[in-house]
């Protein structure tokens, strides 16, 4: 067997990080695009063909985010035991089976359970996703990856807005969940195929020696376990992470959930408008998770953040004070400009200053904290909605939020810096090992 050069070896390395980034950001383009999203893009249809309020949407946008939250606390476990790949996969293929069945029924109530478990499979694929980059790609790159691994959402946005008029237009709206259902499972096997050539598919114990940092070889660094990482991260950053999470879930899912409905029923634009809203929403975000998190790479994560949330409170503002013409349009372009990043950038902050079983545990909790806020989130909007007969008081309320957003952000400790490093190991010049192949 002829011996690999350091040259081919970083080669391989190269294009096994390539190969993961767009893997994980066909994940996310799956299970948030199509499962979160497209019900919020065409509920308006399905309430005329099936006959339920805004009450009941506001009911089953908050069980997704139920599902969220505890499908996040799932993941986390399911996480340390058997592995980050076999959650991915398992992750995006139930997803891709409840795209599938959710046109076969019209009760609300199959329609909301199928719903609420897509709305958990959006987060366990999410929760492996530290520890998967944290193998593969090296420290310095990894603002950049996990950017581009959060605008996944922005290409499942992307993809609905090319085939939301075609199939609504026509009254086929179940053919769509059809659509995007089985290209979700068959991308899911192309993926399974590719994961187990890379060695994704792994015993915990090989996991933790993949693990990356100069500290690997001590016993600390190979104690994967909750109890361990729940032991290293109660520190204040991490508690103000977990709120920023609260207060993302809060306001950034309910925008995009309830953008649709509000500019075709509250604003009066027709379902073309809204779709090129969408469009261009997912267009932006393709290349604003991978832009922004250039950036946050050079500039650093906190300041990247701090211009996310300013341009989130403008779109918002502009939906109150303005949505007439074209502004709700460049509305939409500064949601898509400060939303994709964002859940790009508060991973990439806890990777560049945690590590081993602590990561784990934070992530997996930003994971549950925006859940929660998620689920207050959207029944508040549905309920405000219902009491006054106008989305517009929730964008006034995302706006406030906004602001207490970029207070808690200038809060947080330089990334990489020694009061931000949490874990085993931890240092803002770490790189990750190469990847083993199968």
């Amino acid at each position: 067997m002829v011996r690999k050069t350091p040259a081919s070896v970083l080669r391989s390395r190269a294009v096994a990080g390539f190969v993961i980034t767009v893997l994980l950001t066909s994940f996310v383009a799956a299970t948030y695009g199509f499962g979160f999203y497209l019900f919020a893009q065409i509920v308006t249809d399905m309430r005329k063909d099936l006959g339920f309020g805004y009450t009941v949407v506001g009911t089953v946008t908050a069980a997704g985010q139920l599902g969220f939250l505890l499908f996040a606390l799932l993941g986390t476990w399911l996480s340390t035991r058997v592995g980050g790949g076999q959650v991915t996969i398992g992750s995006a293929a139930l997803c891709g089976l409840c795209l599938v069945l959710v046109p076969l029924t019209d009760s609300i109530l199959v329609i909301g359970i199928l719903l609420t478990v897509m709305g958990g499979t959006a987060a366990s694929v999410y929760v492996p996703l530290v520890e998967i980059v944290g193998r593969v790609i090296d420290y310095e790159h990894r603002g950049k990856a996990l950017g581009l691994i959060s605008s996944g959402t922005s290409y499942g946005v992307f993809v609905n807005s090319l085939l939301v008029p075609s199939f609504v237009g026509s009254g086929n709206w179940r053919g769509l969940w059809y659509s995007v259902g089985l290209g979700t499972l068959m991308v899911t096997g192309v993926a399974a195929f590719t994961f187990l050539r890379l060695g994704l598919f792994r015993s915990r114990s090989a996991t933790a020696e993949d693990s990356s940092g100069a500290a690997e070889d001590r016993p600390a660094a190979r104690d994967d376990s909750a109890r361990a990482g729940w032991r290293m991260v109660l520190v204040r950053w991490v508690v103000i992470v977990w709120i920023m999470k609260f207060l993302n879930g809060f306001a950034c899912m309910p925008f995009q959930n309830y953008l649709s409905p509000y500019l075709r029923e509250g604003l009066g634009f027709d379902i073309g408008f809204a779709a090129q809203v969408w469009g261009t929403i997912g267009v932006i975000g393709m290349l604003a998770g991978f832009a922004v998190g250039w950036l946050s790479d050079r500039i650093g994560v906190r300041t990247s953040m701090l211009l996310c949330y300013g341009m989130f409170f403008v779109s918002a503002m502009l939906l109150v004070l303005a949505p007439v013409g074209y502004l709700p349009m460049v509305s939409g372009v500064l949601f898509a400009l400060a939303f994709y990043p964002i859940y790009g950038l508060v991973p990439a902050y806890v990777s560049k200053s945690a590590s081993g079983a602590a990561a784990t545990v934070i992530f997996g909790v930003t994971n549950v904290t925006q859940g929660l806020g998620g689920i207050v989130g959207n029944y508040t909007a549905g309920f405000l909605k219902t009491l006054t007969g106008d989305f517009m008081w929730y964008y006034v309320v995302i706006a406030a939020t906004t602001v207490v957003l970029g207070v808690l952000t200038m809060r947080l400790p330089r990334e990489g810096s020694p009061e931000s490093a949490v874990g085993p190991g931890s240092t803002s010049s770490r790189t990750g090992k190469d990847l083993a192949h199968a």
